[in-house]
């Protein structure tokens, strides 16, 4: 399988803390990866180092072959990597199908600005743009809250309206942290169901998750990282069964959840 996005002894210092330590591992084409451990681990570290947020200490990061070293997250996000984060991070006081078009005009040759303008040329760009956003929310089962303010909207709908956004990019990889945080167990199926939807579209996915049903339930493969160092990766039954990944977890509640998941 050719590798789409590859880390390579991925290193972030911060002062004397190491944060992530080495950490290699490569993620194909239509592949679902999820990346766990305990809190404190490294997770979203090294999410934001893929992203841009955070420049590495050492190591590197390649798309397609081509590294990201050095790319800040604007750029990274035109090639193709777009992300949610753990902390919804919406426009409150903007509808849910203005949220979504901001990401679309990302996309599209026309900016939010210019939506000022009059040109026939930034009216048609401006309605393609609307009209994205509009198939998105439809997607994620948001059309009838296209006009609502995103800060009317329900946790678990406000989740959906962030993943609609990053998608309003049309990434060629999704990364999302922690998206069943705070969802019922009908709005995980539902999103379970999504991930694997987009998958079939020709989506890579990386998650981070808590929840070791999502994370058994949709992944291809598991990284495991621990103190900032990968300590496994395999396939769900591999993880599973690993006994570092079990040491890892022990006292947490998570060590039962995922063999039973």
């Amino acid at each position: 399988m050719t590798a789409l996005l590859e880390l390579d002894s991925v290193t972030k210092q911060f002062g004397g803390l190491l944060a992530v330590s080495s950490v290699s591992f490569s993620i194909g084409e239509r592949e679902i990866i999820s990346m766990i451990g305990p809190n404190g681990a490294g997770k979203t570290t090294a999410f934001n180092c893929v992203t841009g947020l955070f420049p590495l200490t050492r190591g590197d990061i390649r798309l397609d072959g081509h590294s990201l070293g050095g790319l800040p997250p604007h750029r990274i996000l035109r090639l193709g990597i777009a992300r949610t984060f753990q902390n919804i991070r919406l426009f409150s006081y903007m509808t849910a199908v203005d949220n979504v078009m901001v990401g679309a005009h990302w996309w599209m040759k026309a900016r939010v600005w210019d939506g000022a303008l009059t040109t026939p040329r930034s009216r048609r760009e401006e309605h393609a743009v609307e009209q994205r956003a509009l198939e998105l929310l439809d997607l994620l089962g948001l059309a009838n809250y296209a006009g609502n303010y995103a800060r009317e909207l329900p946790y678990g709908l406000q989740r959906r309206l962030e993943i609609a956004r990053a998608l309003a990019t049309r990434p060629r990889l999704l990364l999302l942290d922690e998206p069943a945080a705070g969802l019922n167990p009908q709005e995980k199926n539902e999103l379970m169901a999504l991930i694997a939807r987009l998958r079939g579209e020709g989506l890579t996915v990386f998650l981070i998750e808590h929840d070791m049903r999502v994370v058994m339930g949709i992944s291809d493969r598991i990284v495991v990282l621990d103190h900032g160092e990968k300590i496994a990766e395999g396939s769900p039954a591999e993880v599973r069964e690993n006994p570092r990944v079990v040491e890892a977890y022990l006292g947490s509640g998570a060590s039962q959840e995922m063999r039973s998941a």
